[in-house]
């Protein structure tokens, strides 16, 4: 059996761990959780989601998705919206003190990620990103195409994400 070490998808998922635990530590001392930057992220790139399209890109239950919600909103950080008049679904929009937030929380993120990355040169920094890009989007199809083969094609893969400039948490 192979050294653990150094199996690349050790290594990758202890990079990711360590970079989101370094993150994690600096915003909790601005007085935010994991799961508030998580919400105010997903909510920064998909302004107007659902409730229960929140929960699917958080990855948690649409009652977890929703304490957080009333939470954010408690907080003034979030407000819900009708969709055309039908009062049963409600989309989620950041205010401007969540959008004041969330600058502050990337500007944290891409500190961590910089400091991460120290050791690196510019280029081999750029190389890094292209190559995980390369992994990502081989991934995203591969789950694209198992989707479709179960007949569940939601395009929730591609929802998730195919934005590659950024290596930030």
């Amino acid at each position: 059996m192979p050294n653990t070490d150094d199996y690349i998808g050790v290594v990758i998922s202890d990079v990711a761990r360590l970079i989101r635990t370094a993150f994690d530590r600096r915003v909790r001392e601005l007085g935010i959780t994991r799961a508030q930057w998580l919400a105010l992220t997903r909510l920064h790139r998909r302004p107007g989601v659902s409730q229960s399209e929140l929960a699917d890109l958080m990855e948690v239950e649409r009652a977890s998705a929703g304490r957080m919600i009333d939470r954010m909103e408690a907080n003034g950080w979030v407000e819900r919206r009708a969709l055309n008049g039908d009062r049963r679904v409600k989309r989620v929009y950041l205010t401007e003190e969540a959008e004041r937030v969330h600058r502050r929380i990337w500007r944290v993120a891409e500190e961590t990620v910089e400091g991460a990355l120290s050791d690196l040169s510019a280029a081999e920094a750029t190389q890094l990103m292209r190559l995980l890009g390369r992994v990502k989007t081989t991934l995203l199809e591969g789950a694209d195409r198992h989707a479709g083969r179960n007949g569940a094609s939601n395009g929730k893969a591609a929802r998730n994400g195919r934005h590659l400039g950024s290596v930030a948490p």
